[in-house]
């Protein structure tokens, strides 16, 4: 029912019909009725005024808030008092069928079901009927002269038991067993779907599965969805399963005859100027939920794009860092090479160099020159022809093995190097140094001369293995080996 009223639980009136048919059969009269339908007790136009306040006399209404009809019938309502033996809800059934349904609401709840329009409406409990009517035979309606047979006409207790329970089995109990049949049905599988912001007809029909997709998810709701398929609106509920529905009447008319017809005509402008805004409303929702979103999104978007930002110059700035670590380290590096190669190059300097010539002249008389002033044969050594007084310096560093006169060799140095090799220096004129001290490449030992077995001033300079005369070897050659140039 509408917000004005809600129906109470129907409690079956104690009332027998068992007067109504003695009445019916005692005048000898057949009473034919369509479909066994209930009797409408309630004047037609009462019904009209009830729907007139409740939906503007509009009897297939659905506005998607909970009630349904002209007659705004809650769908337990429907259920509970045998609606869905005509139709699943109220807004599906014709006029007449919502009428009966109202009937037996009126019978159980009162005028109260409808607390403003029935009242207002003159609807009364008096008025609803306390029974059905069942349906004569379609001979009896047909014999001649109108007459009933006496035996028809009189009710015993034994026919009007088993007429009660014919008629409590007949029409009334099929429907009960109909609602309970669909009930089960619809506790098996889902058969309505409520509409929630950004559905379509075509995303509800992919994901529930209805049958016929979504055209015949619209054929099966065009009642409620209305002549745009294209939209629908949050909270209306649809029929998932079922036939299509019946098309609306064209200008908005119920079969309430002229004045339900006039009455549906002039509130019909105002129901459709209802429906688009609630449309414009849900439109409105709509756009604005997704405005809302697509800030959202927007935001989101900015926010990872400034992480990322942010990201790509934290790296860039380790980056940097790494790379002047590493630029400010082999500055470091290149300065310690440096300083060690100033370093060698002053202890070199200080040290005189590794190697030397002994005197600065060229060769005079080679290494093993043959003649018969030489005791072995040949020259064991090499002559610089240098005049007296001439610096001669020890060939490499070394020690002083002897300094001083030797025969025929005159005065004379022997240096014992580092690579067991031995030089000797002879015909001095002078001696610088003494036996067992060091000396460096380059120091001075002494003055050249002419003491000793020698012809004129010169210096006789032999390298030997051994310090003692006879193990020479080729003195230029050694001197070229440690990078001296003669």
């Amino acid at each position: 029912m509408s917000a004005r009223g809600r129906h109470r639980r129907h409690r079956p009136s104690s009332v027998t019909r068992v007067s109504l048919r003695l009445t019916a059969g005692g005048a000898g009269l057949a009473i034919p009725l369509v479909g066994a339908q209930l009797a409408q007790a309630a004047p037609q136009d009462t019904w009209d005024k009830v729907a007139d306040c409740e939906s503007s006399n509009t009897w297939n209404i659905n506005t998607g808030n909970g009630y349904f009809g002209g007659l705004q019938f809650t769908q337990s309502t429907w259920e509970e008092y045998g609606g869905t033996a005509y139709a699943p809800r109220a807004d599906l059934a014709s006029k007449s069928e919502q009428i009966a349904v109202a009937e037996k609401v009126l019978k159980g709840q009162g005028p109260g079901a409808w607390p403003t329009c029935g009242s207002s409406a003159g609807l009364t409990r008096d008025s609803a009927e306390p029974g059905q009517l069942r349906a004569a035979a379609p001979a009896s309606a047909e014999r001649s002269g109108g007459e009933t047979p006496a035996a028809e006409g009189r009710s015993t207790p034994e026919k009007d038991g088993a007429a009660d329970r014919a008629e409590s089995g007949g029409e009334g109990g099929k429907a009960s067993e109909r609602a309970q049949r669909a009930r089960a049905e619809r506790e098996k599988k889902p058969t309505t779907y409520e509409v929630v912001s950004g559905d379509s007809l075509s995303s509800i029909a992919d994901e529930k599965n209805a049958a016929g997709g979504w055209k015949g998810l619209y054929e099966r709701n065009r009642a409620t969805v209305g002549e745009d398929p294209d939209l629908i609106l949050p909270g209306q509920r649809l029929r998932l399963a079922g036939s299509p529905e019946r098309a609306a009447p064209p200008s908005g008319r119920t079969s309430g005859g002229q004045g339900s017809d006039e009455r549906a005509e002039r509130s019909g402008p105002d129901t459709r100027q209802a429906t688009k805004e609630k449309a414009a409303q849900a439109e409105e929702r709509t756009a604005a939920a997704k405005r809302e979103a697509r800030e959202e999104r927007a935001a989101r978007a900015a926010e990872e794009a400034r992480e990322a930002k942010r990201a790509k110059q934290a790296r860039e700035a380790r980056a940097a860092k790494a790379e002047a670590a590493r630029k400010a380290e082999a500055r470091r590096e290149a300065a310690r090479k440096q300083a060690a190669q100033k370093e060698r190059q002053r202890q070199a300097a200080q040290r005189g160099p590794s190697a030397a010539a002994p005197v600065d002249a060229r060769p005079s008389t080679a290494y093993r020159a043959s003649g018969a002033s030489w005791s072995s044969g040949y020259h064991t050594g090499v002559d610089f022809a240098v005049g007296t007084g001439t610096t001669v310096k020890a060939v490499a560093r070394a020690k002083v093995v002897s300094a001083g006169w030797a025969g025929s060799y005159g005065y004379q140095v022997v240096l014992r190097h580092s690579d067991g090799k031995y030089s000797q220096y002879a015909h001095l004129s002078a001696i610088s140094v003494r036996s067992g001290q060091s000396v460096d490449a380059g120091q001075r030992i002494g003055r050249s001369g002419s003491t000793g077995n020698s012809t004129g001033p010169h210096l006789h300079f032999e390298v030997r293995t051994g310090p003692g005369y006879g193990t020479d070897i080729n003195p230029l050659a050694y001197l070229r080996g440690r990078g001296v140039s003669i």
